[in-house]
């Protein structure tokens, strides 16, 4: 008899996607087992009603890194990963239409536009790639200082004279004495896939395809 093959690994990011997402999943037959949703529960891989797919939840930068080296074949991760990284072995074939928000540069209130003609700037971010790429086209070089958090905090200490973070109502930044100066892109959730799984495994496929369905109902109910 053939060999039963090996369970898909449907790789999520904890935090706000993973909320909007997750009635989308079940739309689309992935419903986690009951233990994914107890808050005290620190496991990371959880069993799904389908017997051949399991998920995986981990922080959102590591989604796309287990799709695109092929630990897991399926995910769910914000379009400004996938801008970051850049994997060739990662490929985003649907934009879910959830998750919307915006990568964008800000800078104090006080002082604005002080360094405007600067073709050097420092820059507080965790997105070293796109940063650096986005002052490039504007002549800048860009000395990017990487940070996982309190980004708000880098320009008041003189870390750096600008942040670039995501933005979504904006009231975090003008807490903290900033402005929001330029959106570099806006930012909603994709579903990614492995290249070659998507070649090999006619359940990838078949999974993309659901979900490519699902976000055409729901523009067409809009």
């Amino acid at each position: 008899m053939p060999a039963e093959p090996k369970p898909l690994t449907f790789a999520i990011p904890k935090g706000r996607i993973l909320d909007e997402a997750l009635p989308l999943m079940a739309r689309a037959g992935v419903v986690p087992e009951a233990e994914f949703h107890d808050k005290n529960s620190r496991a990371l891989s959880f069993a799904t009603e389908a017997s051949d797919m399991r998920l995986i939840r981990v922080r959102a930068f590591d989604v796309a890194t287990f799709v695109a080296f092929g630990a897991a074949q399926v995910g769910i991760v914000g379009s400004d990963v996938v801008e970051e990284f850049a994997y060739s072995d990662l490929y985003a074939p649907v934009d879910l239409a959830i998750g919307h928000c915006r990568l964008s540069i800000a800078e104090p209130v006080q002082g604005r536009g002080n360094d405007t003609g600067a073709s050097h700037l420092r820059i507080a971010s965790k997105y070293p790639n796109i940063t650096r790429r986005h002052f490039e086209r504007q002549g800048i070089q860009a000395e990017v200082v990487k940070l996982n958090g309190a980004m708000e905090l880098a320009p008041g200490l003189g870390l750096a004279s600008r942040i670039v973070d995501l933005v979504s109502t904006g009231r975090t930044l003008k807490d903290n004495g900033l402005v929001e100066s330029k959106v570099i892109l806006e930012v909603s959730a994709r579903l990614i896939v492995n290249r070659a799984a998507l070649k090999t495994d006619e359940r990838v496929a078949a999974l993309v395809e659901r979900f490519r369905a699902l976000v055409a109902d729901m523009k067409a109910a809009a």
